[in-house]
Parts: C-alpha cells; structure tokens; sequence
C-alpha cells in the first residue's frame, strides 16, 4: 500500500470533518429544544465559522491548486481541485439547509409576535420612525459606489456585505452601483411596538425600501437591489522593510487582508443575470472560484447580535458563576495559593479570580516580577489594565503577545502599542512559532527569598470569552513547576538555546516524544497483562503521526476514549485498526476549549491539562505548554468531570466514518454534560 492510499483510507480529510463540525452548529439551530433566539444566534455562528473557514482553509487549498500541485499527501488522500469542487458541494447544501433552519425559527417567532418584516411590511405607524432613523444615522455613514466602464471598481471589503443596485434609465441604458451596509450599528433595527408585536426590520431592507432617496438623482424607471459578499484569503503576506517594527508590519499586513485574493463569492440567487455578469466581470472572478448562490440576506453571522427585545423565556437561562470552594475574592489570593493549588472552571466558576491574582499583583510591594503571555485579550480587556497597573507601581513586567493570533491582530496590536508607552517589556514570541501557552509567573520577595506563583491554562485570559468557553486554569505555588514555565520565558528571549523541562511538556521540542512516551506506556501496561486506557479531550485532532500513534493502542488493546469538539481526522471503531476508540463531539450553550490529557498509568493517572490539541501546528509550529496536575483532589476533579462529559447522552455526537453527526442516545437517565458539571459543582460548594 502505497502512502497515498494509506492516507486515503485510514484517515478523515481535515477541511471536510471541519465542514462536518460547523454542521454539528447547525444542529443546534435546527434543534427544537433550543430556545428560539439562541437558535437565531447558533446560525449566526455557522455563518461566522464558514467566513473564517473559507478565509483560511479553503484560501490554503486554493493555493495549492493555484501553484500547481495537487496537494494530495497533505489533504488526506483527495487531490486539491477535487477538495474544491467537494467543499462548494457541501457548503451549497449546508447554506440551503441554513435557510431552510432559518425560515422555520422566523415562523416560530411570529407565534410569539416577533416579526422581522421586509421592506413591502413596512405599515404606516413605522414609517415616520424609519424615516427619521435613516436620515439621522444610516444615510450620513452610506458608502454608495457608482459603477461604470471607465473608472475600476474599488476593492470590495473582505466580508462586507453589499447591496448591488441595478438601475434602468428612461433611455434603457443600465446605470449600476454598490451600497455598502454600514457595519457600524446593529443589523437589527427594533421599531416600536404595536399592539404588543414587537417588529424587526434589517437595515438591508431598510436601504431597499429608501433606495428612492439614496438614488434621486437619477432619472431611473426601474430600480432593483440584490446582496452580495465576497470573501477574501486571509494569510498574512509580511513585508521584508528591515526599516519597519514587527509591530508596524503585521499592521501593514492586516490592512492589506482587505484587497487579499477572493476565495468566495456569495449572491442572491435572485439578482438580474445581467449584474451578476457585470459585477463578475469588474472584479475578474471566474468560474474557477467559489461562486455560491444563496439567498436575499447574508452576512448571517449578525444573527449572532440578534437582539434579545426582552424576552428571556426565548434565551438560554443565565447561570451564577460558581466561586471557587476555599478561595475567597476578598483575602490574599497568594495566601490561599501557597498553601494549595485550585482549579478553576470556567465558565463554571467566576473569572473574576484570573483579574484578582493580577490586580493584587500590581499592587502588592512585596511582587518585583509579573511574566504572562497573551493570546487574544478581550476588547476592553482587565487583564491588560491590571498589567499596566503593575508597570505604573514598578513591577518589571514582561507580557509575550502574540500579534498574529488570527482575526485578533489589530486588537492584540493595539493593547501593545497601550503596554509599550507603559514600559511593559514586550516579547513577540519566536521567529516561526506562534506563542499559544497560556501562562503567568510571578515573582515574590518573601524574607530572603524569592518564591513564585502562577497560574497555567487552557484558554486565553479574555474575560468575554471566558462567560461562554469552557477552560480549566490552575493556580499553583509549585516551585518545580513554576521553575519550568520560567524557562520557557527564558526560551522566549534567547530561543537558539533549547531548555530541558522537569514536569512541563513544551511544544515545539517535546510534545510529540513526551506524548509518544505516555502512550507507549499504556501499550506495554496491556501487553504485560496490566490496564491500560487513555483519555483525551481537545478541539482537534489532524496530526497523522498522533493519529498512527492511537491507532497502534488501540490494536494494542488500549481503551481509548476522546471527546474531540471540531475536526478529527482519526477514523474511529474500524476493526483492525481502531476498534478500541470511540470519540465524541459535545456542541452546547458553552464552547468545549478545554484540553485535557488522562494516561492510565496501571490505575495511577497521568493527567495535564494543555493548551495543545494534537494538530501538526500545535506539536510542531508553535510554543505549547502541557502542565502535570499533582494535587489529588484536582486530579479527581478532572476525572470527575471528564467522565460527566463522556456520559453526555444529550448533545453529544457519535464521530465515525460515515460523518452524520448521529445524536449519542440510549436508555439511561438523560445527562447533558454541561449542566450537570454546573451541578457538580454546585454540590461541591454545599459538601
């Protein structure tokens, strides 16, 4: 067998299993028992997703089709342009189903007396408030572009959404033009109630309905209005100006993402043929891209600020982030840490004790060093003020952000520019390597002694993200630990030398052999008639050495149990091959981030909580930090609840090789994961 045809039979294509996740999303949507506006915003997250989808991974294929190689080998098995043709047959389907979804949630709306109307509802009593609402806020921000044959059309935005005008003159000559729809308010404009309807209309059909207004200079018989939206490759294309910072180049960088090469064009099936030809033609795209026909609205990913008018019986039920038992928000956070390490569970438990370690940090005298490393910060970010504080007071604090954290770039650009004038030393990360540990390591003078605290996670310190993404961090005082995270800061800022590591697992040098090792050691656990068994929880799994490693487990007699959220390109249950795996997806209320690594270690686990999942990129291309937890009842903590998650017979999807996302049933007491670990740890605060 040669290794193409290995790849082709052993292994699920990544960009296809990804397409496969985004429609585990659309399940959410289309489920009944989701509350009718989450439902509305489930779909704006399908739509955002494929966005990001095709301005990365279908941009990636694209290239490789356009350099003339067929990429095989590194797509599992399937040729690049055949990858294409497949990926705009699924998407096709997908955007149809979406549409479908999204009629049904409108009609259900309606039964509650939510009507988003079109511009031909409008009736009477909205139309001095449209009116006056389009004069004083939409009309004064309108981009318009009037098209013609001599001037070149202007770069279309990389996912703005446009209305394409079509005017026919009196003459019948054709006069075309672009609106572009502000970005700058909410899609969503509530009108005031009436008769207890509550009455929504998109500024799309707003624009429709003034397009009289927006137009009246023109001496049109008939004027006609279609979306459309283009999407762009979004790879970072670097300058190699020695003169420019590597600030001021990622920036540049960022900027010229807006006129990067189209990957997708999407249209209202509906729009004249005659300005689909004429668009397709300015904007030299042909039928060689990704030309997809969909429906009168896009952008659907705004459904994501679909607005709430009120009515909490139609929205998830808010929960009260938990406090973590024994650690107050009122004492000393270091106090409580020296003495013990504490887990926290986001979005279970408060973030609020990430900002507290910070604050207090900036302010005790006693701390002379603050090092962390930062992701994505959240746009008005506590953590960053806290950092910054810390300066103020004299702290030497050293923040490693990395700037190209994608789609974050311009925000983790700017809280760099606030740190720098603060005197915040600032690392960007290592040539290469994406820096994506999460980390913090403080130092305190304590006596003649200098002892460390920290805390290491799973997800990125971004108090937003935090309320709806599930992450464990742990707070420890353990100094051989905290000695190891000291080194990879070392490494940060003299990375020709490689470190060597106590207790961590670091990426790029020794994720891949220290996984290696902790598997082998199941195998010849089970070989040598003692247990053996792995569990793993991650976002994703595409690296084929990873996935040849759990294969050879399984075959060894390993039990191996993985809760994987988005793509898996392991194809589990096969006999022979992986019959000893079984892998699970969960798409909830909360996005399942956590990473979670558990070795059987003849009934004495091994367990690390990671902010890798076992891609090629996280094992090899970037900076990782895996962390052992030693502490007994954190260690049970986790097993707790990873074993919560498995028992998920609600949300949780049965991964296979026929990718139908097949809901996980049988006949035992309905558990959905989430919930139950809110309740675990309810009951944990009571006991």
């Amino acid at each position: 067998m040669t290794k193409n045809e290995k790849h082709s039979n052993i292994y699920i294509n990544r960009e296809i299993s990804w397409l496969q996740f985004n429609a585990r999303v659309l399940q959410e949507a289309a489920d009944k028992s989701v509350p009718l506006i989450e439902r509305l915003r489930f779909l704006g997250i399908f739509s955002n997703n494929l966005d990001e989808f095709f301005k990365v991974r279908y941009a990636t294929v694209k290239r490789i089709v356009q350099a003339g190689k067929a990429g095989k080998s590194e797509l599992g098995g399937i040729k690049a342009a055949e990858l294409l043709e497949i990926i705009t047959k699924i998407v096709i389907k997908q955007q149809s189903d979406s549409l479908d979804i999204l009629s049904n949630i409108e009609k259900k709306l309606e039964k509650e007396n939510i009507f988003r109307i079109d511009e031909t509802q409008i009736q009477d009593f909205h139309h001095d408030f449209l009116k006056n609402y389009f004069i004083q806020k939409i009309s004064p921000a309108l981009v318009t572009i009037i098209l013609n044959d001599v001037v070149d059309l202007p770069n279309l935005k990389d996912s703005a959404a446009y209305l394409a005008v079509r005017m026919v003159m009196k003459d019948n000559q054709k006069q075309f033009a672009l609106i572009e729809i502000p970005k700058t308010f909410n899609r969503f404009i509530e009108l005031p109630q009436n008769e207890g309807k509550n009455y929504i209309i998109m500024i799309d059909d707003l624009l429709r309905y003034f397009l009289n207004d927006i137009f009246n200079i023109f001496n049109y018989k008939a004027i006609s209005a279609h979306m459309i939206k283009i999407t762009r490759d979004a790879e970072l294309d670097f300058e190699s100006d020695l003169s420019k910072s590597f600030i001021e180049k990622i920036s540049d960088s960022v900027k010229d993402r807006q006129i990067g090469q189209p990957v997708r064009f999407v249209y209202d099936k509906n729009i004249h043929k005659e300005t689909l030809e004429y668009l397709m033609t300015k904007m030299g795209i042909d039928t060689a891209d990704s030309i997809i026909p969909g429906g009168r609205y896009h952008n659907r990913r705004d459904y994501m600020s679909f607005p709430s008018l009120g009515r909490t019986d139609l929205l998830y039920e808010k929960i009260k982030e938990l406090p973590i038992k024994g650690l107050s928000l009122e004492g000393s956070i270091f106090e409580e840490i020296s003495k013990k390490d504490y887990l926290l569970y986001a979005p279970y438990h408060t973030f609020s004790y990430v900002v507290k370690f910070l604050r207090e940090a900036a302010l005790d005298p006693k701390v002379k060093t603050i090092k962390i490393t930062i992701y994505r910060l959240a746009e008005i970010s506590h953590v960053a003020s806290s950092l910054i504080n810390a300066a103020i007071n004299g702290k030497n604090v050293t923040v490693s952000i990395e700037l190209q954290a994608r789609f974050d770039e311009q925000a983790n650009i700017d809280y760099a520019h606030q740190m720098e004038k603060e005197g915040i030393h600032l690392v960007f990360g290592v040539q290469g390597l994406k820096v994506h540990s999460k980390m913090c390591v403080i130092e305190r003078e304590e006596g003649k002694k200098i002892k460390r605290y920290g805390f290491i996670s799973t997800g990125n310190f971004n108090e937003s993200t935090a309320k709806i993404y599930t992450d464990n961090t742990l707070f420890t005082a353990n100094q051989s630990i905290l000695k190891d995270l000291d080194k990879v800061f070392e490494f940060f800022e003299t990375n020709y030398q490689i470190f060597k590591y106590k207790h961590i697992i670091t990426s790029p040098h020794y994720t891949q052999k220290a996984l290696f090792n902790l598997i082998d050691t199941e195998i010849y656990n089970v070989k040598s008639g003692k247990p053996g068994y792995i569990k793993v929880k991650m976002n994703s799994i595409t690296s084929y050495n990873m996935v040849d490693k759990l294969y050879e487990a399984s075959n060894a007699g390993v039990k191996i149990q993985m809760i994987v959220r988005g793509i898996c390109c392991l194809i589990p249950g096969i006999k022979g091959m992986s019959e000893n795996i079984e892998v699970i997806s969960i798409v909830d209320k909360f996005l399942e981030h956590s990473r979670l690594y558990v070795f059987g270690n003849n009934n004495n686990p091994k367990v690390y909580i990671s902010s890798a999942d076992w891609m090629t990129r996280n094992i090899e291309n970037r900076v990782e930090v895996s962390c052992p937890i030693y502490d007994e009842n954190i260690k049970n903590e986790l097993l707790d609840t990873f074993e919560i998650s498995w028992s998920d017979n609600v949300k949780a999807r049965i991964l296979n090789d026929s990718q139908n996302n097949e809901y996980r049933k049988n006949n035992k007491e309905e558990i959905r994961s989430q919930l139950a670990i809110y309740d675990y740890y309810s009951k944990k605060l009571n006991n």
